[in-house]
C-alpha cells in the first residue's frame, strides 16, 4: 500500500508516539492513500513523505462512515482508545469536529444529528499506524518537495468554503427542526 504524510521534514522513521493523543484514531503516526489530498495541506515548505506499507499479518480495522466510526471518533477526542489493532483505516473527520462534539455533548443535537453534520462535505481516507510491528513495516521511499502549494492551497480553501456553508445550512435545518 503506498501512502503520503505531510511535513515540514523528511520523516524516514515515524514515531508512532509523537502527535495528538486525542486525534480522530487516538495515538499513532497517520498518512493517507490519497497524495492529492496529502498535498492539499502542505503548506509553504512542505514535503510529502511517501511509504510503501507491507500489511500481511497485521491487524487492520477498517472504518467507513457511519455510526461505529463517529463513536470510535468521539471516544478518541476523549483520549479514550478502544479499538486495539495495528492499523486503523478510515475516513478523516471533518473540520468542525469539535463544534460537533461540543453542541452533542451540550444536549443540542442527537446523535443521528451530529453524525448528519460529520457526513458532509467530502471523503478522504487516513491510515494510522498505532503499533511498533506496523510502523516496522512503514518503509520510507522518498519525499516530494516541488509542490505547487499556492495551486493546492487554493484548492483546500474553495473546498473548505463550501463545505462551511453545507455545515451552516445543516445548522439551520437542525434548529429549525428541533
Amino acid at each position: 500500500m503506498k501512502l503520503y504524510h505531510t511535513s515540514k521534514v523528511e520523516i524516514q522513521t515515524p514515531d508512532i508516539h509523537r502527535g495528538r493523543k486525542n486525534a480522530d484514531f487516538g495515538p499513532g503516526f497517520y498518512l493517507t492513500p490519497d497524495k492529492e489530498f496529502a498535498c492539499r495541506w502542505a503548506g509553504k515548505d512542505s514535503v510529502i513523505n511517501i511509504y510503501e506499507l507491507d500489511t500481511a499479518d497485521l491487524d487492520i480495522h477498517t472504518f467507513k462512515r457511519d455510526h461505529d466510526w463517529f463513536r470510535y471518533i468521539f471516544a478518541n477526542r476523549n483520549a479514550d482508545d478502544r479499538v486495539k489493532a495495528d492499523i486503523v483505516i478510515g475516513p478523516i473527520a471533518n473540520d468542525t469536529i469539535y463544534d460537533t462534539l461540543g453542541i452533542l455533548t451540550s444536549g443540542l443535537i442527537s446523535d443521528e444529528d451530529a453524525l448528519k453534520l460529520l457526513m458532509i462535505g467530502p471523503e478522504y481516507t487516513q491510515v494510522a499506524i498505532k503499533s511498533e510491528k506496523a510502523a516496522g513495516r512503514l518503509k520510507w521511499i522518498g519525499v516530494e518537495d516541488h509542490l505547487d502549494s499556492e495551486k493546492f492551497a487554493a484548492l483546500l480553501k474553495k473546498e473548505q468554503e463550501a463545505y462551511r456553508a453545507q455545515f451552516d445550512a445543516a445548522i439551520e435545518r437542525i434548529a429549525e427542526e428541533m
